[in-house]
C-alpha cells in the first residue's frame, strides 16, 4: 500500500509526505531537522506529540503517481508555506500558488 501522510506539529505546522513501503506505523517523514530545532527547544521536546494522518493511499498507484499526487496535496494543504509547514519542495511561491 503507497500513502500520503500529513504530520502535524504541535505549533500547528505541517510536513505531507508520501511512503512507498507501507511502513505507516513507523515512519514519520523527513522533514528538515534544521527547521525543526529553530521552532522547538530542548524543554518543548521533553514532551512532544505530533498527529500523523493518512491523506490518500492506493494498492495500485506507482511510485511516481504517488509522487505526483504527494506533491499536489503539499501545495493544497500549504505544507510547503514556510508559515504553515515544513515541505520546501515544491518550492513555495506565495499566495495563489500552484506548485
Amino acid at each position: 500500500m503507497k500513502v500520503v501522510y500529513k504530520i502535524t506539529y504541535p505549533n500547528g505546522k505541517i510536513y505531507v509526505g508520501s511512503d512507498l513501503t507501507d511502513s505507516r506505523l513507523t515512519y514519520f517523514g523527513s522533514p528538515s531537522k534544521e527547521l525543526l530545532r529553530r521552532d522547538f527547544d530542548r524543554a518543548e521536546l521533553q514532551d512532544f506529540t505530533i498527529r500523523k494522518q493518512i491523506l490518500w493511499q492506493s494498492e495500485t498507484a506507482t511510485d511516481s503517481e504517488t509522487r505526483r499526487r504527494e506533491n499536489a496535496l503539499i501545495v493544497e494543504h500549504g505544507a510547503n508555506d514556510p508559515e504553515h509547514g515544513y515541505n520546501q519542495r515544491p518550492r513555495y511561491r506565495g499566495a495563489g500558488d500552484l506548485g
